[in-house]
């Protein structure tokens, strides 16, 4: 396979009952990781460039290095923008070579996050780009609380922004550590009703218990989930190890390499909750 956009990754999950991992990228190495373990598990994968990671390296660097990864890949990669804080870094990634973009309007009032929203969409749509974005307001664990996705207020946004992708906010949270969350599902089921042909997505599935996750898959239209604290926490500590049992060592190649095994079996963990 090769590259793909969100959009074709997504549509055959409102049919089969799983959903996409969404797998945030730091650098190299977790990247390295996250394609392997979608090969090893034949299923598609979504590289994720959140606000933290394209502080670290330029968007025009990581675009290089999903498409190089997805061209060589033997499954579907996605190459994703994540909260993206307006048109213009939408448009750099889409200059940069990523086949998705997400546009967090959720801290906008409706009308202004729907004309944004709109104006993103036809833009990256005309170039074959899929777009994802958000209503309600996911929030941080220990942070900024969320407000739940409006049902009312879905069929609207879709109708209006032409998304291919819609993320919620029903219990989800960003950096939990542990899989503490709770899911409304009335809210989840009234969001499903209001546009049941619509890929929804989990920001936040760190939070997640796994059989949590599966049961969320398997009985609604959520199609992607994403996760980045728990693999996170697993470079953290394959590093760490990797330090502690050599102290000498300095050289960050031979380090950093002693994660990417350790990385792929937790994101094959992770894709595994998804089917």
């Amino acid at each position: 396979m090769t590259l793909a956009t969100l959009s074709e990754v997504l549509r055959p999950c409102l049919r089969d009952g799983t959903a996409v991992a969404g797998l945030v990228v730091l650098g190299w190495e977790d990247a390295r990781a996250f394609v392997a373990a979608a090969e090893a598990e034949a299923r598609p994968v979504i590289l994720q460039a959140g606000p933290g990671c394209r502080a670290h390296m330029p968007l025009e660097v990581l675009g290089a290095m999903f498409r190089s990864l997805g061209q060589a890949a033997s499954v579907p990669v996605v190459a994703h923008l994540d909260h993206g804080e307006d048109l213009a870094v939408c448009l750099r990634a889409i200059d940069a070579g990523f086949t998705s973009v997400m546009y967090d309007g959720s801290a906008l009032p409706l009308a202004e996050n729907i004309a944004r929203t709109a104006e993103i969409a036809k833009r990256a749509q005309a170039q074959g780009v899929s777009v994802e974005a958000e209503l309600g307001y996911v929030g941080y664990h220990q942070g900024a609380a969320s407000v739940g996705t409006k049902a009312e207020e879905v069929a609207q946004f879709w109708a209006e922004t032409g998304v291919d992708a819609l993320a919620v906010s029903v219990g989800n949270s960003h950096l939990m550590t542990q899989s503490g969350a709770e899911v409304d599902w009335a809210r989840l089921a009234a969001i499903q009703a209001a546009a049941p042909d619509l890929a929804l997505v989990l920001h936040g599935g760190s939070g997640l218990a796994p059989d949590l996750r599966r049961q969320i898959v398997r009985q609604t239209s959520v199609c992607k989930v994403n996760i980045g604290t728990e693999l996170r926490m697993a470079f953290g500590q394959a590093l760490r190890a990797a330090v502690l049992q050599t102290p000498e060592r300095f050289d960050r190649n031979q380090l950093l390499s002693e994660t990417i095994a350790p990385l792929t079996l937790a994101a094959r963990a992770a894709m595994r909750s998804l089917s």
